[in-house]
């Protein structure tokens, strides 16, 4: 989900690699502090990856402050690695990535927009013709399908 998430803000497999490397080591530094509010902790992780990629923004550049408080080394990513963040990016041959091609076309495109593009419930309604509470019934619905399809998986 991260990889993902990176490569579709960056549009580079290399940099998403790298800020990926970075999130995680974030994580780790950070754990101690986690309290498990919901059943999935991928809000919490989206929410290191945007402050991650916003302050490698600000400097400029990828920050490293968390792989260095972990004595971790930089990352060398070839050409074969960054076929492999591409592949995990796309999602498809993902089990996740297979059951959200499966839900119905609404509910995927409401959960696409709203999860994966993290737009607001209010411009996916406008996008789709459709209002908020229609919208939000939807990613309901379509998350709600995609966590009893990864049950059984």
């Amino acid at each position: 989900m991260i990889v993902g998430w990176c490569v579709r803000r960056t549009g580079d497999p290399e940099l998403a690699a790298d800020l990926t490397a970075e999130v995680f080591a974030a994580v780790l530094v950070s754990a101690a502090r986690y309290v498990p509010a919901h059943q999935s902790a991928a809000g919490w992780l989206l929410g290191i990856a945007r402050n991650v990629l916003s302050h490698s923004v600000r400097r400029g550049q990828v920050d490293a402050r968390a792989r260095d408080r972990l004595g971790a080394s930089s990352l060398a990513v070839e050409d074969d690695d960054l076929v492999v963040v591409l592949e995990i990016a796309g999602g498809q041959d993902s089990a996740a990535g297979q059951l959200l091609a499966e839900l119905p076309a609404d509910e995927r495109a409401a959960v696409r927009a709203r999860v994966l593009d993290e737009r607001e419930y209010r411009e996916i309604a406008r996008s789709l013709g459709c209002s908020e509470m229609v919208v939000r019934k939807r990613v309901s619905r379509g998350l709600a399908r995609l966590r009893a399809g990864l049950a059984t998986r």
